[in-house]
């Protein structure tokens, strides 16, 4: 019985290497084709940088909707409280956050140091970065919150949290550009090379 059990598995040995030759040899004869450098698919027409920029934070925050924004603070409710006065929670009452000192607003609440050692007041900018990602304004902050992706979202939350308490004005929205004086500057020019091109042309009297 040991010497049948020796045949088979000797016959199964020879048949593996014979197996690894026949890969090696056709792996000669055609060999496989080149990995490519970039590995995976070009879209025509996207450059590296990404996706072209958005409106601005101010003309987002002139355009937005303190009330759409007191809906979207839903999300934030089960940690935060916002009234005037208002107990914390997991997080601090956020009751006139806006312009106030980042981390430190609430006296006696726990912030994380990553949080109260950041320096700077919640102006718009650090407001929108830290509604867009905590962690990545503030690496190490306990809150667990992933952030809103909609900069649309983010400019009517703060201006529902500038509602519940004040803070710094609104900046003003940028100034609008003014093709169509453009436009008439060069059909300007135009006609003047026009009428400079008839008068050299025409015939002396």
């Amino acid at each position: 019985m040991t010497d049948r059990l020796n045949t088979i598995f000797g016959w199964l040995l020879f048949a593996g290497v014979v197996a690894l030759l026949l890969r090696f040899v056709v792996g000669l004869i055609i060999p496989d084709p080149e990995r490519p450098e970039n590995l995976g698919y070009v879209i025509e027409g996207v450059e590296a940088g990404g996706a072209a920029e958005g409106p601005s934070l101010a003309a987002l925050l002139n355009t937005g909707d303190a009330a759409a924004g007191a809906a979207s603070f839903a999300k934030c409710a089960a940690c935060h409280t916002i009234e005037q006065g208002g107990a914390n929670g997991i997080g601090p009452n956020l009751w006139a956050i806006m312009g106030q000192p980042v981390g430190q607003h609430m006296p006696g609440f726990a912030y994380s140091t990553a949080l109260s050692g950041h320096g700077g007041n919640w102006d718009f900018e650090n407001m929108d970065a830290w509604l867009k990602s905590p962690r990545a304004f503030a690496n190490g902050t306990k809150m667990s919150f992933a952030g809103l992706s909609d900069p649309q979202e983010r400019a009517n939350m703060i201006l529902y949290l500038l509602s519940m308490g004040g803070g710094p004005a609104i900046p003003p929205p940028p100034a609008a550009e003014e093709p169509v004086a453009e436009e008439a500057a060069v059909e300007g020019e135009a006609a003047e090379e026009a009428a400079d091109a008839a008068a050299e042309g025409a015939p002396v009297a």
